[in-house]
């Protein structure tokens, strides 16, 4: 029995393949750290629709946020302020099968009027933020955040 060049370069695509995807294919901490850094890269853009990709239809948190209102409020902030800049760091990730939960010090730096000045956090003391994500399909999205310094 003979075997052909086309049915060994098919074998070695069925093992190869899987192979190959499973390195290249993105971690699910992975995955939440682009989805940060996408995130803060849309606010300074002033992006509405790329930032509320990174929040779920679900979103509820212990301040009475919900996914409408972020919407409404992040519109009102873009009117209001320029040259937002967001820093984050010590960003450390949990991840536990569809949810996960990301804990990083932030500050928040924006132009209002002629003022520019820290409006999250502040230089030598940043503000502790943590946020619950879960899985929806293969993407991670913000569904709760808790540490806000502000009350709503």
């Amino acid at each position: 029995m003979r075997i052909s060049k086309k049915s060994i370069a098919l074998l070695s695509l069925i093992i190869i393949a899987p192979i190959i995807l499973y390195l290249l294919w993105p971690s699910d901490e992975g995955r939440i750290k682009r989805l940060f850094k996408e995130g803060s890269k849309a606010v300074e853009r002033e992006d509405l629709d790329n930032v509320m990709s990174k929040v779920s239809f679900n979103y509820r948190d212990d301040y009475g946020l919900t996914y409408l209102y972020i919407k409404e409020s992040m519109k009102s902030v873009f009117e209001q302020m320029s040259d937002i800049k967001i820093e984050y760091e010590n960003l450390e990730i949990k991840v536990n099968d569809a949810t996960a939960t990301a804990d990083m010090d932030v500050r928040v730096i924006a132009t209002i009027g002629n003022d520019t000045g820290y409006i999250v956090g502040e230089l030598p003391k940043p503000v502790h933020l943590k946020f619950i994500l879960e899985k929806e399909r293969t993407k991670w999205l913000v569904t709760k955040t808790e540490g806000l310094p502000f009350n709503f």
